[in-house]
Protein backbone atom coordinates (compact mmCIF):
# COMPACT_ATOMS: atom_id res chain seq x y z
CA UNK A 1 0.00 0.00 0.00
CA UNK A 2 3.03 2.29 0.77
CA UNK A 3 4.30 1.95 -2.92
CA UNK A 4 0.46 2.67 -4.18
CA UNK A 5 0.36 6.22 -2.21
CA UNK A 6 4.29 6.88 -3.12
CA UNK A 7 3.07 6.44 -7.02
CA UNK A 8 -0.15 8.49 -6.17
CA UNK A 9 1.42 11.38 -4.10
CA UNK A 10 4.32 11.66 -7.15
CA UNK A 11 2.01 11.35 -9.97
CA UNK A 12 -0.13 14.25 -8.85
CA UNK A 13 1.72 16.30 -6.94
CA UNK A 14 5.22 16.41 -8.59
CA UNK A 15 7.75 18.36 -6.92
CA UNK A 16 5.51 19.38 -4.12
CA UNK A 17 5.99 15.99 -2.71
CA UNK A 18 9.16 15.06 -0.71
CA UNK A 19 10.40 11.56 0.37
CA UNK A 20 13.94 13.12 0.89
CA UNK A 21 15.16 11.69 4.42
CA UNK A 22 16.63 14.87 5.72
CA UNK A 23 13.07 16.60 5.14
CA UNK A 24 11.03 13.60 6.52
CA UNK A 25 13.50 13.81 10.07
CA UNK A 26 12.73 16.88 10.19
CA UNK A 27 9.21 17.11 10.77
CA UNK A 28 9.26 14.04 13.30
CA UNK A 29 9.42 17.01 16.09
CA UNK A 30 8.13 19.76 17.51
CA UNK A 31 9.07 21.86 20.75
CA UNK A 32 7.28 19.69 22.73
CA UNK A 33 10.43 17.41 23.73
CA UNK A 34 8.63 14.86 21.78
CA UNK A 35 9.86 12.74 19.09
CA UNK A 36 8.36 9.81 16.79
CA UNK A 37 10.31 6.47 16.62
CA UNK A 38 9.81 6.84 12.83
CA UNK A 39 9.56 9.17 10.26
CA UNK A 40 6.85 9.47 7.59
CA UNK A 41 6.40 8.54 4.61
CA UNK A 42 6.20 11.66 2.93
CA UNK A 43 6.27 15.45 2.92
CA UNK A 44 3.57 17.43 0.92
CA UNK A 45 5.22 21.07 1.00
CA UNK A 46 1.38 22.79 0.05
CA UNK A 47 1.24 25.81 -1.71
CA UNK A 48 -2.27 26.17 -2.60
CA UNK A 49 -5.63 24.78 -1.83
CA UNK A 50 -5.34 22.10 -4.87
CA UNK A 51 -2.75 20.00 -3.32
CA UNK A 52 -3.86 19.80 0.19
CA UNK A 53 -7.25 18.57 -1.64
CA UNK A 54 -5.40 16.57 -3.46
CA UNK A 55 -3.42 14.63 -0.80
CA UNK A 56 -6.59 14.04 0.98
CA UNK A 57 -8.28 12.41 -1.87
CA UNK A 58 -5.41 10.17 -2.28
CA UNK A 59 -5.29 9.86 1.55
CA UNK A 60 -8.51 8.65 1.73
CA UNK A 61 -8.75 6.40 -1.36
CA UNK A 62 -5.42 4.33 0.21
CA UNK A 63 -6.45 4.56 4.21
CA UNK A 64 -3.15 6.65 5.12
CA UNK A 65 -3.19 8.93 8.16
CA UNK A 66 -2.33 12.62 7.16
CA UNK A 67 -0.61 14.81 10.19
CA UNK A 68 -0.88 18.65 9.41
CA UNK A 69 2.07 20.56 9.91
CA UNK A 70 2.79 24.38 10.15
CA UNK A 71 5.97 26.23 11.47
CA UNK A 72 6.24 23.43 14.04
CA UNK A 73 6.46 25.36 16.85
CA UNK A 74 3.99 23.79 19.22
CA UNK A 75 3.92 22.37 22.61
CA UNK A 76 2.18 19.33 23.11
CA UNK A 77 3.37 17.29 19.97
CA UNK A 78 0.52 17.82 18.09
CA UNK A 79 1.88 18.07 14.41
CA UNK A 80 5.11 15.34 14.54
CA UNK A 81 5.54 13.22 11.18
CA UNK A 82 5.47 9.64 12.35
CA UNK A 83 5.41 6.17 10.61
CA UNK A 84 3.06 5.39 7.51
CA UNK A 85 1.72 9.02 8.04
CA UNK A 86 1.94 11.94 5.18
CA UNK A 87 2.80 15.09 6.38
CA UNK A 88 1.17 18.41 4.72
CA UNK A 89 3.47 21.22 5.36
CA UNK A 90 1.15 24.06 4.69
CA UNK A 91 4.00 26.85 5.99
CA UNK A 92 4.36 27.60 2.54
CA UNK A 93 0.92 28.90 2.36
CA UNK A 94 1.85 32.01 3.45
CA UNK A 95 -0.16 35.04 1.92
CA UNK A 96 -2.26 37.75 3.36
CA UNK A 97 -4.84 37.81 0.93
CA UNK A 98 -6.69 40.60 2.38
CA UNK A 99 -6.69 43.55 4.28
CA UNK A 100 -10.14 45.23 4.96
CA UNK A 101 -9.92 48.55 7.12
CA UNK A 102 -13.41 49.35 6.92
CA UNK A 103 -14.86 46.15 8.42
CA UNK A 104 -11.52 45.49 10.54
CA UNK A 105 -10.42 42.03 9.12
CA UNK A 106 -7.79 39.93 7.51
CA UNK A 107 -7.64 37.24 5.39
CA UNK A 108 -4.47 35.40 5.37
CA UNK A 109 -3.30 31.62 4.39
CA UNK A 110 -2.23 29.67 7.31
CA UNK A 111 1.32 29.96 7.02
CA UNK A 112 1.13 33.72 7.43
CA UNK A 113 3.67 34.56 10.91
CA UNK A 114 1.88 36.61 13.45
CA UNK A 115 4.61 39.21 13.25
CA UNK A 116 4.32 39.15 9.65
CA UNK A 117 0.24 40.09 9.96
CA UNK A 118 0.86 42.72 12.60
CA UNK A 119 3.69 44.29 9.96
CA UNK A 120 1.20 44.30 7.32
CA UNK A 121 -1.24 45.92 9.24
CA UNK A 122 0.73 48.37 11.34
CA UNK A 123 0.53 50.89 8.05
CA UNK A 124 -3.45 50.67 8.17
CA UNK A 125 -3.19 51.45 12.79
CA UNK A 126 -4.09 48.10 13.32
CA UNK A 127 -3.19 44.99 14.87
CA UNK A 128 -3.67 41.24 15.48
CA UNK A 129 -4.08 40.94 19.30
CA UNK A 130 -3.25 37.15 19.68
CA UNK A 131 0.13 37.22 21.11
CA UNK A 132 1.80 33.85 21.52
CA UNK A 133 5.39 33.61 22.87
CA UNK A 134 6.52 32.05 19.82
CA UNK A 135 4.93 34.88 17.46
CA UNK A 136 7.90 36.17 15.82
CA UNK A 137 7.98 32.20 14.66
CA UNK A 138 4.53 30.56 14.97
CA UNK A 139 2.07 30.71 12.29
CA UNK A 140 -1.67 32.20 12.40
CA UNK A 141 -3.00 28.45 11.22
CA UNK A 142 -0.97 27.00 14.17
CA UNK A 143 -2.41 29.56 16.60
CA UNK A 144 -5.74 28.92 15.30
CA UNK A 145 -5.42 24.78 15.67
CA UNK A 146 -4.63 24.98 19.50
CA UNK A 147 -6.52 28.23 20.11
CA UNK A 148 -3.00 29.59 21.13
CA UNK A 149 -2.78 31.91 23.74
CA UNK A 150 -0.31 34.53 25.19
CA UNK A 151 0.50 37.41 27.22
CA UNK A 152 -2.21 39.64 26.56
CA UNK A 153 -4.83 37.17 26.70
CA UNK A 154 -6.54 38.13 29.86
CA UNK A 155 -7.73 41.65 28.52
CA UNK A 156 -7.64 41.05 24.58
CA UNK A 157 -8.65 37.32 24.85
CA UNK A 158 -7.34 34.61 23.10
CA UNK A 159 -7.27 32.93 19.27
CA UNK A 160 -10.84 32.22 19.13
CA UNK A 161 -11.98 35.45 19.51
CA UNK A 162 -10.04 36.33 16.89
CA UNK A 163 -11.37 33.45 14.33
CA UNK A 164 -14.42 35.25 11.97
CA UNK A 165 -14.29 32.22 9.49
CA UNK A 166 -11.98 29.59 8.17
CA UNK A 167 -11.84 27.69 4.85
CA UNK A 168 -10.73 24.01 5.72
CA UNK A 169 -10.04 20.95 3.67
CA UNK A 170 -12.09 17.64 4.83
CA UNK A 171 -10.64 14.51 5.14
CA UNK A 172 -12.11 13.26 1.95
CA UNK A 173 -10.82 16.47 -0.15
CA UNK A 174 -14.19 18.64 -0.10
CA UNK A 175 -13.30 22.52 0.85
CA UNK A 176 -15.68 23.15 3.97
CA UNK A 177 -16.19 27.19 4.34
CA UNK A 178 -17.52 28.68 7.47
CA UNK A 179 -18.16 31.46 9.16
CA UNK A 180 -18.97 35.09 8.62
CA UNK A 181 -17.33 38.67 7.65
CA UNK A 182 -19.73 40.28 9.67
CA UNK A 183 -19.61 41.05 13.73
CA UNK A 184 -22.60 39.19 14.31
CA UNK A 185 -23.73 35.96 12.58
CA UNK A 186 -25.42 33.37 15.02
CA UNK A 187 -27.05 31.12 11.84
CA UNK A 188 -26.30 27.11 12.36
CA UNK A 189 -23.95 25.89 15.02
CA UNK A 190 -20.44 27.70 15.32
CA UNK A 191 -18.40 25.00 13.16
CA UNK A 192 -15.56 27.81 12.89
CA UNK A 193 -15.17 27.57 16.65
CA UNK A 194 -15.48 23.82 16.94
CA UNK A 195 -12.75 24.03 14.58
CA UNK A 196 -10.54 26.32 16.21
CA UNK A 197 -8.45 24.31 19.13
CA UNK A 198 -9.23 21.03 16.83
CA UNK A 199 -5.54 20.39 16.73
CA UNK A 200 -6.06 18.81 13.09
CA UNK A 201 -8.55 16.06 13.79
CA UNK A 202 -11.26 17.30 12.11
CA UNK A 203 -9.68 19.32 9.06
CA UNK A 204 -7.00 21.23 7.30
CA UNK A 205 -7.06 24.99 7.98
CA UNK A 206 -5.99 26.70 4.49
CA UNK A 207 -7.56 29.74 4.86
CA UNK A 208 -8.71 32.09 8.31
CA UNK A 209 -10.44 35.41 8.26
CA UNK A 210 -9.79 37.36 11.28
CA UNK A 211 -10.62 39.95 13.62
CA UNK A 212 -7.98 42.89 13.87
CA UNK A 213 -8.39 45.88 15.84
CA UNK A 214 -7.34 49.47 16.02
CA UNK A 215 -3.62 50.04 17.65
CA UNK A 216 -4.41 50.97 20.74
CA UNK A 217 -3.85 54.82 21.33
CA UNK A 218 -2.03 56.27 24.33
CA UNK A 219 0.97 55.32 26.45
CA UNK A 220 2.54 51.89 27.94
CA UNK A 221 3.90 51.86 31.24
CA UNK A 222 5.77 48.78 32.85
CA UNK A 223 6.13 47.79 35.76
CA UNK A 224 8.20 44.97 37.34
CA UNK A 225 8.28 44.14 40.76
CA UNK A 226 10.42 41.81 43.29
CA UNK A 227 8.63 39.74 46.30
CA UNK A 228 10.08 37.81 48.89
CA UNK A 229 8.27 34.55 48.03
CA UNK A 230 6.12 33.70 45.03
CA UNK A 231 3.27 32.70 47.49
CA UNK A 232 3.20 36.63 47.90
CA UNK A 233 3.23 37.82 44.63
CA UNK A 234 0.73 34.99 43.21
CA UNK A 235 -1.47 36.70 45.83
CA UNK A 236 -0.78 40.10 45.04
CA UNK A 237 -1.40 39.25 41.33
CA UNK A 238 -4.81 37.82 42.03
CA UNK A 239 -5.38 41.29 44.14
CA UNK A 240 -4.79 43.28 40.98
CA UNK A 241 -7.01 41.63 39.15
CA UNK A 242 -9.53 41.44 41.92
CA UNK A 243 -9.61 45.68 42.02
CA UNK A 244 -10.81 45.46 38.53
CA UNK A 245 -7.55 46.97 36.65
CA UNK A 246 -6.71 44.92 33.42
CA UNK A 247 -3.61 44.90 33.02
CA UNK A 248 -2.47 44.18 29.19
CA UNK A 249 0.49 41.96 30.51
CA UNK A 250 0.46 40.28 33.95
CA UNK A 251 3.29 37.76 34.33
CA UNK A 252 4.74 35.92 37.69
CA UNK A 253 8.14 34.21 37.79
CA UNK A 254 8.97 31.94 40.58
CA UNK A 255 12.36 32.01 42.61
CA UNK A 256 13.60 29.11 40.35
CA UNK A 257 13.49 31.35 36.97
CA UNK A 258 14.75 34.26 39.15
CA UNK A 259 17.83 32.60 39.50
CA UNK A 260 17.91 31.12 36.26
CA UNK A 261 17.56 34.30 34.62
CA UNK A 262 19.52 36.12 36.94
CA UNK A 263 22.59 33.59 35.75
CA UNK A 264 21.65 33.48 31.91
CA UNK A 265 21.23 37.75 31.91
CA UNK A 266 24.20 38.58 34.55
CA UNK A 267 24.02 41.53 36.47
CA UNK A 268 24.70 44.14 33.84
CA UNK A 269 21.25 43.21 32.60
CA UNK A 270 19.54 43.90 35.92
CA UNK A 271 20.76 46.27 37.30
CA UNK A 272 18.12 49.29 38.12
CA UNK A 273 15.71 46.67 38.22
CA UNK A 274 13.64 44.77 41.28
CA UNK A 275 16.08 42.07 41.35
CA UNK A 276 19.33 43.55 40.96
CA UNK A 277 19.59 42.49 44.34
CA UNK A 278 18.05 39.25 45.02
CA UNK A 279 17.43 37.36 47.90
CA UNK A 280 16.89 33.56 48.12
CA UNK A 281 13.21 32.28 47.15
CA UNK A 282 12.41 36.18 45.87
CA UNK A 283 9.76 36.13 42.63
CA UNK A 284 9.38 38.34 39.97
CA UNK A 285 5.88 39.89 38.69
CA UNK A 286 6.03 41.91 35.59
CA UNK A 287 2.78 44.45 34.41
CA UNK A 288 1.96 46.28 31.51
CA UNK A 289 -0.79 49.03 31.02
CA UNK A 290 -1.86 50.21 27.89
CA UNK A 291 -3.73 52.85 26.17
CA UNK A 292 -5.65 56.53 27.39
CA UNK A 293 -6.00 55.52 30.94
CA UNK A 294 -2.80 53.38 31.40
CA UNK A 295 -1.00 56.00 33.36
CA UNK A 296 -3.75 55.65 36.25
CA UNK A 297 -3.74 52.17 35.83
CA UNK A 298 -0.12 51.57 36.23
CA UNK A 299 -0.76 54.10 39.74
CA UNK A 300 -3.45 51.42 40.94
CA UNK A 301 -1.41 48.42 40.08
CA UNK A 302 1.35 49.79 41.85
CA UNK A 303 -0.45 50.82 44.99
CA UNK A 304 -1.85 47.44 45.02
CA UNK A 305 1.92 45.67 44.65
CA UNK A 306 3.20 47.92 46.88
CA UNK A 307 0.47 47.40 49.76
CA UNK A 308 1.39 43.56 48.96
CA UNK A 309 5.29 44.24 50.45
CA UNK A 310 6.85 44.88 46.44
CA UNK A 311 9.69 46.66 45.51
CA UNK A 312 8.19 48.31 42.40
CA UNK A 313 10.06 50.26 39.18
CA UNK A 314 8.00 51.85 36.94
CA UNK A 315 9.24 51.93 33.44
CA UNK A 316 10.29 56.15 32.31
CA UNK A 317 9.75 55.51 28.79
CA UNK A 318 9.39 52.56 25.77
CA UNK A 319 12.56 51.54 26.01
CA UNK A 320 13.28 51.38 29.78
CA UNK A 321 9.76 49.28 29.20
CA UNK A 322 11.50 46.27 27.11
CA UNK A 323 14.44 46.00 29.32
CA UNK A 324 12.40 45.30 32.31
CA UNK A 325 10.45 42.76 29.52
CA UNK A 326 13.73 41.32 28.44
CA UNK A 327 13.20 40.18 32.00
CA UNK A 328 10.27 37.84 31.63
CA UNK A 329 11.52 37.23 27.81
CA UNK A 330 14.91 35.41 28.92
CA UNK A 331 13.06 32.72 30.72
CA UNK A 332 12.96 30.06 28.26
CA UNK A 333 16.66 30.51 26.48
CA UNK A 334 17.95 30.83 30.05
CA UNK A 335 16.51 27.44 30.67
CA UNK A 336 17.49 25.83 27.03
CA UNK A 337 20.93 26.84 27.18
CA UNK A 338 21.60 24.44 30.27
CA UNK A 339 19.67 21.00 29.27
CA UNK A 340 16.48 19.63 28.34
CA UNK A 341 13.31 21.06 29.21
CA UNK A 342 9.54 19.85 29.14
CA UNK A 343 7.61 22.73 29.02
CA UNK A 344 3.77 22.33 30.43
CA UNK A 345 0.75 23.92 30.65
CA UNK A 346 -1.97 24.37 33.46
CA UNK A 347 -4.66 26.70 34.42
CA UNK A 348 -6.45 27.81 37.61
CA UNK A 349 -8.84 30.30 38.75
CA UNK A 350 -6.53 33.34 39.45
CA UNK A 351 -7.28 32.75 42.78
CA UNK A 352 -6.32 29.84 43.43
CA UNK A 353 -2.95 30.32 41.92
CA UNK A 354 -0.49 30.80 45.45
CA UNK A 355 -2.22 26.74 45.41
CA UNK A 356 -1.13 25.74 42.75
CA UNK A 357 2.78 27.00 42.85
CA UNK A 358 2.63 25.30 46.44
CA UNK A 359 1.84 22.20 45.14
CA UNK A 360 4.83 22.38 42.26
CA UNK A 361 6.91 23.59 45.05
CA UNK A 362 6.02 20.19 46.85
CA UNK A 363 6.42 18.19 43.88
CA UNK A 364 9.73 19.47 42.74
CA UNK A 365 11.09 18.55 47.12
CA UNK A 366 9.12 15.20 46.57
CA UNK A 367 10.80 14.03 42.98
CA UNK A 368 13.85 16.22 43.37
CA UNK A 369 13.27 17.80 40.28
CA UNK A 370 13.96 21.19 38.99
CA UNK A 371 10.32 22.79 37.98
CA UNK A 372 11.07 26.53 37.20
CA UNK A 373 7.70 27.85 36.73
CA UNK A 374 6.24 30.61 34.99
CA UNK A 375 2.20 32.31 34.63
CA UNK A 376 0.45 34.61 32.46
CA UNK A 377 -0.76 35.54 36.36
CA UNK A 378 -3.70 37.76 34.62
CA UNK A 379 -5.84 34.93 33.44
CA UNK A 380 -4.30 31.94 36.13
CA UNK A 381 -2.05 29.99 33.11
CA UNK A 382 0.80 28.56 34.59
CA UNK A 383 4.12 26.78 32.79
CA UNK A 384 5.88 24.58 34.96
CA UNK A 385 8.81 23.74 32.93
CA UNK A 386 10.54 20.11 34.38
CA UNK A 387 14.43 20.52 33.93
CA UNK A 388 16.07 16.91 33.05
CA UNK A 389 19.17 15.79 31.54
CA UNK A 390 18.74 13.04 28.84
CA UNK A 391 17.51 12.32 25.56
CA UNK A 392 13.89 11.11 26.55
CA UNK A 393 12.00 12.40 28.88
CA UNK A 394 12.22 10.39 32.28
CA UNK A 395 9.20 8.58 33.76
CA UNK A 396 9.66 10.48 37.11
CA UNK A 397 9.05 13.73 34.94
CA UNK A 398 5.89 12.36 33.91
CA UNK A 399 4.71 10.88 37.43
CA UNK A 400 5.48 14.85 38.58
CA UNK A 401 3.61 15.91 35.22
CA UNK A 402 0.38 13.56 36.66
CA UNK A 403 0.46 14.82 40.06
CA UNK A 404 0.79 18.68 38.99
CA UNK A 405 -2.08 17.66 36.29
CA UNK A 406 -4.17 16.15 38.99
CA UNK A 407 -3.42 19.06 41.48
CA UNK A 408 -4.75 21.91 38.61
CA UNK A 409 -8.09 19.65 38.52
CA UNK A 410 -8.88 19.67 42.13
CA UNK A 411 -8.27 23.48 42.25
CA UNK A 412 -11.04 23.78 39.11
CA UNK A 413 -8.52 24.19 36.52
CA UNK A 414 -7.48 22.85 33.61
CA UNK A 415 -4.63 20.84 31.91
CA UNK A 416 -4.03 22.92 29.45
CA UNK A 417 -4.51 26.42 29.12
CA UNK A 418 -3.12 27.04 25.72
CA UNK A 419 -0.83 24.76 24.79
CA UNK A 420 -3.43 21.77 23.62
CA UNK A 421 -3.49 17.92 24.08
CA UNK A 422 -1.59 17.06 21.50
CA UNK A 423 -0.20 13.79 22.21
CA UNK A 424 1.36 14.70 24.93
CA UNK A 425 -1.77 14.55 27.35
CA UNK A 426 -3.88 12.35 25.70
CA UNK A 427 -3.52 10.01 28.65
CA UNK A 428 -5.50 12.45 30.51
CA UNK A 429 -7.97 13.93 28.78
CA UNK A 430 -11.14 11.64 29.35
CA UNK A 431 -10.19 12.22 33.46
CA UNK A 432 -10.53 16.05 32.90
CA UNK A 433 -14.02 16.10 30.41
CA UNK A 434 -15.83 12.79 31.97
CA UNK A 435 -16.79 9.94 30.03
CA UNK A 436 -20.14 10.89 28.14
CA UNK A 437 -18.34 14.14 26.92
CA UNK A 438 -15.29 12.36 25.93
CA UNK A 439 -17.57 9.78 23.61
CA UNK A 440 -19.39 12.56 22.62
CA UNK A 441 -16.28 14.52 21.03
CA UNK A 442 -14.47 11.22 19.51
CA UNK A 443 -18.28 11.07 17.62
CA UNK A 444 -18.01 14.76 16.52
CA UNK A 445 -14.55 13.36 14.71
CA UNK A 446 -15.98 10.39 13.35
CA UNK A 447 -18.71 12.68 11.32
CA UNK A 448 -15.78 14.72 9.55
CA UNK A 449 -13.30 11.95 9.71
CA UNK A 450 -15.09 8.55 9.04
CA UNK A 451 -11.35 6.35 8.88
CA UNK A 452 -10.23 8.53 11.71
CA UNK A 453 -6.72 9.65 8.77
CA UNK A 454 -6.73 12.79 10.23
CA UNK A 455 -3.58 13.25 12.98
CA UNK A 456 -4.43 9.84 14.66
CA UNK A 457 -3.41 9.86 18.07
CA UNK A 458 -3.53 13.41 18.73
CA UNK A 459 -6.24 14.29 21.44
CA UNK A 460 -8.22 11.00 20.65
CA UNK A 461 -6.44 7.68 20.28
CA UNK A 462 -8.20 4.55 19.13
CA UNK A 463 -8.47 1.68 21.32
CA UNK A 464 -5.18 -0.27 22.11
CA UNK A 465 -3.27 2.25 20.09
CA UNK A 466 0.17 3.16 20.14
CA UNK A 467 1.46 6.34 19.14
CA UNK A 468 5.24 6.18 17.96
Amino acid sequence: MTVDVIARLRAELGDVVSFDAAALDVTRDDRSGWRSATPPIAVVHATSVEHVQATMRIATATSTPVVPRGAGTGLAGGAIGRDRAIVVDVSGMDRILEIDTSDEFAVVEPGVINDDLDRALAPHGLWFPPDPASKAISTIGGNIATNAGGLLCAKYGVTREAVLGLAVVLADGRLLRTGRRTVKGVTGYDLTALLTGSEGTLGIIVEATVRVRPVVAGVTVTLAAAFPDIESAASAAAAVTASRVRPAVLELMDAASVARVAEYLGPDALAGTPLETIAPGAAFLLAQTDGAAAATEADDVADVLEASGARVVRSTDDASGERLLAIRRAFHGALASRGQVLIEDVAVPRSRMAAMFRAIEGSAARSGLEIPTIAHAGDGNLHPNFVFDADEVPESVWRAADELFRTARELGGTLTGEHGVGLLKQRWLADEIGDDSFELQRGIKAVFDPLGLLNPGVMFARAGEQVS
